[in-house]
């Protein structure tokens, strides 16, 4: 049987907040696996963030360049998260997808998986015209030397959380205050950088959980961002 994953907008939220609920879904995750030795089913979190700067668990703060000032005044936010990798942009114009699945359910384990994730993106970007991929020892979607998709994740008792920021009409010199994943001779780009009629963000989400589909051979049903709460908090 194909497992199921509910997809669910958020909107517009606050980093922190779907942190939070991201625990609270891999935590319902876990206590399932413990309970039937496996979860039927998973969740796919859309969600764009305002302007936050987070910093992964192997990343430094000095690849942080804006000063206080500077943060306070273009409003951005900083975090330090639990998600691998280091430090990366959210902002408006992104699309943030947090897959929060068994892995196990999948028959992957994590390399495989964020291979996976990976393949989303690139055959999504390939759907639009734009031709993409993986560059050897950096993880994330690339466009030659410039990275349209960061990833980063974080898995307990295999059950996923955290995931993929895909550029769409991202405001790009937001990455001048960051050394992007600490890596300093790559850039970023866009959709709207590298196309000239870019697909709207809507457009594009569709096409990621067209892809989703057939990446990990499950089934997708659309979700109420307040259903989600009910199954958090019931």
């Amino acid at each position: 049987m194909q497992p199921t994953v509910h997809v669910t907008d958020l909107g517009t939220r606050s980093y922190q907040e779907v942190w939070h609920l991201q625990q609270q879904l891999q935590q319902k995750l876990i206590a399932e696996k413990k309970e039937h030795s496996h979860s039927e089913t998973g969740y796919l979190l859309f969600v764009e963030h305002p302007h936050v700067y987070t910093l992964g668990k192997s990343g430094k703060w000095e690849n942080l360049l804006f000063t206080e000032d500077i943060l306070k005044q273009k409003e951005v936010d900083t975090v330090k998260t639990d998600r691998g990798g280091d430090i990366t942009y959210h902002g408006p114009g992104q699309i943030v997808g947090y897959p929060i699945l068994d892995l196990e359910q999948f028959g992957m384990g994590v390399a495989h998986y964020i291979e996976s994730l990976e393949e989303v993106i690139i055959r999504t970007a390939e759907h639009f015209g734009v031709t993409a991929q993986r560059v050897p020892g950096r993880t994330g979607v690339w466009v030659q030397n410039n990275k349209l998709c960061a990833l980063g994740i974080k898995c307990s008792r295999y059950v996923s959380m955290h995931g993929f920021a895909l550029n769409v009409s991202t405001q790009l010199e937001y990455y001048n205050g960051i050394i992007p994943c600490g890596i300093e001779d790559g850039g970023v780009t866009s959709f709207s950088r590298l196309l000239k009629n870019p697909p709207d963000r809507e457009q594009i989400k569709k096409q990621l959980v067209t892809q989703l589909q057939h990446q990990f051979s499950c089934k997708t049903t659309p979700v109420n961002p307040d259903r989600i709460e009910e199954i958090v908090n019931p």
